[in-house]
């Protein structure tokens, strides 16, 4: 899920200066709409019910467009050491934005993705075909379902990118489903979610509570309006069982165009603010955007 950037074109208007003329087919999730990007010959944003997805440039799939990705990239890019192959997965496929540019940024990395919804999967592959050298599997299936069968020790990188209805499906908000993702990833590895939330920040503070149940080390990326409180939006959280490259980190993310702020270690449990661990028992779907955050 991220915030509307305005700037594509709709069916009809031949996609603006691009000539190409937006793809509209219903799928499990509702509407998706590959919307041809009018400022890149070759980019695509995929909306879902209106709900901007993912944006994929066939031509520089190393090019993330919404700020969101950005931040999952500068930690992808801290991973492993520069260019070295890793295992990742992706829980969340959209137009598979993520697993093209680590494709792209780390040759001859071994990727899974999953997605739920095999019309979108179907959808993308067709519109937006993958690189044929990229090592990426496809598998339509339940995330944490997937995840359950996966083996100990094998992911350097586990990315969670999961919305349903604009909104993260409750089971892939638990402990039990970290305990899941720590599991296959390997001692030295690296989890990152993408969170949405608006004020009171109530489910951000609940998943960081429920981070810190899990993994010792956390750090969390956003705006510092959405970190206020000031305005619904994205927030990327990053946990590992090893130490976490955050003074790199933290340049990455003040440089970015839109500049992030990092939290790490006791501000991030300060910011939790005491909330509880979520459990299967008591997990919720992270809450529905409000639909000023999409015009």
């Amino acid at each position: 899920m991220a915030r509307s950037r305005g700037k594509q074109g709709r069916k009809g208007d031949g996609g603006g200066r691009s000539g190409r003329e937006a793809v509209v087919e219903s799928v499990d999730g509702g509407l998706a709409e590959l919307i041809p990007d009018r400022d890149r010959p070759a980019g695509w944003t995929l909306l879902i019910d209106g709900a901007p997805q993912s944006h994929v440039d066939l031509d520089d799939p190393a090019h993330l467009s919404f700020e969101y990705q950005r931040r999952i990239g500068h930690v992808i890019d801290l991973a492993a050491g520069p260019g070295r192959p890793v295992h990742a997965v992706h829980l969340g496929g959209g137009a598979l934005t993520l697993a093209r540019y680590v494709a792209a940024t780390r040759p001859r990395s071994t990727q899974q993705v999953v997605e739920r919804d095999g019309p979108l999967v179907q959808l993308v592959r067709t519109a937006l075909p993958l690189d044929p050298g990229a090592r990426i599997r496809v598998r339509t299936a339940d995330a944490r379902e997937a995840l359950a069968k996966l083996p100990d020790d094998w992911a350097d990188l586990l990315v969670a990118d999961v919305f349903s209805g604009a909104r993260t499906p409750a089971h892939l908000t638990s402990t039990e489903f970290l305990a899941e993702v720590r599991r296959v990833l390997r001692p030295a590895g690296t989890y990152v979610a993408n969170l949405a939330d608006g004020p009171p920040l109530a489910h951000l503070r609940g998943q960081l509570a429920t981070a810190a149940a899990v993994f010792p080390e956390l750090a969390l990326i956003a705006d510092p309006t959405v970190l206020r409180g000031k305005r619904f939006g994205n927030a990327v959280l990053v946990a590992s069982a090893a130490p976490l490259p955050v003074a790199e980190l933290t340049r990455r993310a003040a440089g970015d165009p839109h500049p992030g702020r990092v939290e790490h270690g006791r501000a991030v449990l300060d910011f939790a603010g005491g909330a509880a661990a979520v459990t299967d028992a008591s997990a919720k779907a992270s809450p529905a955007p409000p639909a000023s955050v999409f015009r």
